[in-house]
């Protein structure tokens, strides 16, 4: 699936085995200004989740999805599923007959977190079905998987960020509101959730095309519903956070800005620095522009 909402289905022989190091091969042809951020390996009796903007969650069988050649772009998610105008996808779920996860973590903008069994998903209504009981003015940021045994970080536009063990939420169902994940300062707000890896470091990007690499080790763990501790130096000239994610040196990172110019740099040729910090160019943006978004690309090998 792209960022901005294709999506299609190839037979995985479509790609054949080639040695590690080689140039590879197209695997969708896209609008200049657009890139793939979901691949998913599944089969056609398994289910893929989509989860708006709005709280709520679609459900469509990988069958259902159009089959189309590499080169083809694929096919509107808007012509798949019963979105509103005003929706938009923010996670997909692929739902497997295996699987080992467990629950579904959703996290929203006024910083309220929820975990759901994954099993109170089963059937989902072609015009969807509530994920989330949202606030008035609030929305649906990230969704995760999750085994039960996971730690959570989540970032705030000021520059702030909480970690903490899933062990703090209890399972709710479907229509419950959730509990609160981070207690926002004056004007903040929620701009993303990841689960972190010991063994990868933690990546901030702010609106105005800074960002650094900091050790995990950084941003200790603290008890859900705190106030956090900060996770990027922000400025006039950083501007806002933007995103905050773990990530591996061996991936690569998409940055988009709000004009639609996009810059692919490898996690490992941006600088380490203490969590405290502004960080340092990573895009350098025309005037009146700023960075809107972020993807992690995972390296080929994994």
């Amino acid at each position: 699936m792209t960022h901005f909402g294709y999506i299609k289905r190839m037979p995985l022989d479509a790609y054949k085995s080639q040695k590690r190091g080689g140039k590879g091969i197209s695997g969708i042809s896209t609008r200049e200004d657009d890139f793939v951020e979901n691949v998913f390996t599944t089969t056609t009796h398994d289910r893929l989740l989509f989860f708006t903007n709005k709280g709520k969650v679609y459900s469509l069988r990988t069958i259902d999805i159009p089959e189309s050649g590499r080169q083809a772009k694929g096919t509107a998610i808007i012509n798949l599923i019963q979105i509103d105008q005003d929706e938009k996808v923010n996670a997909v779920i692929p739902v497997k007959k295996s699987h080992n996860a467990k629950y579904v973590v959703m996290c929203t903008k006024n910083g309220i977190i929820k975990k759901t069994e994954i099993d109170d998903f089963p059937k989902i209504k072609k015009s969807g079905n509530t994920a989330i009981k949202l606030d008035d003015g609030d929305e649906l940021i990230n969704v995760m998987l999750t085994d039960g045994s996971r730690e959570i970080i989540i970032g705030t536009a000021n520059g702030f960020c909480i970690r903490f063990h899933e062990d703090n939420l209890r399972p709710m169902g479907r229509q419950a509101r959730g509990v609160i994940a981070v207690t926002l300062r004056d004007d903040d707000y929620v701009v993303e959730m990841d689960l972190v890896d010991r063994d990868r470091d933690i990546l901030v990007v702010t609106e105005n095309g800074y960002g650094k690499r900091s050790d995990a080790d950084e941003y200790r763990l603290q008890t859900r519903a705190g106030k956090g501790i900060i996770a990027s130096k922000i400025t006039k000239k950083t501007g806002k956070l933007v995103s905050i994610m773990s990530v591996s040196e061996k991936d690569e990172l998409m940055i988009i800005s709000a004009n639609g110019i996009l810059i692919r740099t490898k996690i490992a040729d941006i600088s380490k620095m203490h969590r405290d910090t502004a960080g340092v160019m990573l895009m350098k943006l025309d005037e009146g522009d700023r960075v809107v978004s972020t993807a992690r690309i995972a390296n080929d090998e994994e």
